[in-house]
């Protein structure tokens, strides 16, 4: 095979890790319809590139005979190959707005930019009503780019998403994700808790949900302030 002929192959690999977190070989080479063989061939180039790095599985139970299967995960420089190509100009648009109109504006732009999630998420829930709300809120958050699911926690549920397509500007605008994890905790009616997050070098943006519902007058039980808590994504 050609390397015009790998490339769309290897970025299906890529985006597979992207969405579905650390993988083996043997995880991807299902997901995708490939050989292993195939797939090993792939993430030799993608380590290369320094786009993939690899490690032993850690092992649950007693392990087996044999050497642990590798997993392998996206480096920031693969990430970058998924993220919008206008960061720099995004982070000089709100610096100007933080210049020129202070803090507060830069919070509504935030608050703007997010006010898909509760909309949506209304508008899926009217259509579904009998779904777990969070699997919802994950589908729409995939829906806007970041690649998102949910995983049981014996306290709650973890929302993770695998991908954050403002990463590089929320690093220095935690605005962006303090926005973010309010809308999240809207939708939900919980107080929910920023675990990790990308824009901080984690390797994926974790927010846990404990089993904590609204109360009686329809208000959260968090601070006016969730992000706080935990890290900003």
């Amino acid at each position: 095979m050609t390397e015009s002929t790998d490339a769309p192959t290897r970025a299906r690999v890529a985006r597979s890790i992207l969405e579905n977190g650390p993988s083996t070989a043997a995880q991807l080479a299902e997901r995708l319809g490939l050989t292993p063989a195939a797939v090993r061939r792939h993430l030799d180039q993608l380590v290369s590139e320094s786009s993939v790095a690899s490690r032993e599985q850690r092992p649950r139970g007693a392990r087996g005979r044999g050497r642990p299967a590798r997993v392998f995960a996206l480096t920031e420089t693969g990430r970058d190959h998924f993220d919008q190509q206008y960061d720099d100009l995004a982070a000089d648009a709100l610096r100007f707005l933080s210049e020129t109109a202070g803090d507060e504006a830069v919070v509504e732009f935030a608050r703007r930019r997010v006010a898909f999630i509760e909309s949506d998420h209304s508008r899926l829930m009217a259509q579904t009503p009998d779904r777990d709300p969070a699997e919802a809120l994950a589908e729409v958050l995939t829906r806007g780019g970041y690649a998102a699911g949910v995983r049981e926690s014996p306290i709650g549920q973890q929302l993770c998403q695998q991908h954050c397509p403002v990463a590089h500007v929320a690093h220095e605008f935690p605005q962006l994700c303090e926005a973010e994890t309010d809308a999240i905790s809207a939708v939900l009616g919980r107080h929910v808790q920023r675990l990790a997050t990308i824009a901080h070098g984690d390797g994926v943006c974790t927010t846990h949900v404990p089993d904590v519902p609204h109360d009686h007058t329809g208000s959260t039980t968090s601070s006016s302030n969730p992000a706080k808590d935990g890290a900003s994504s």
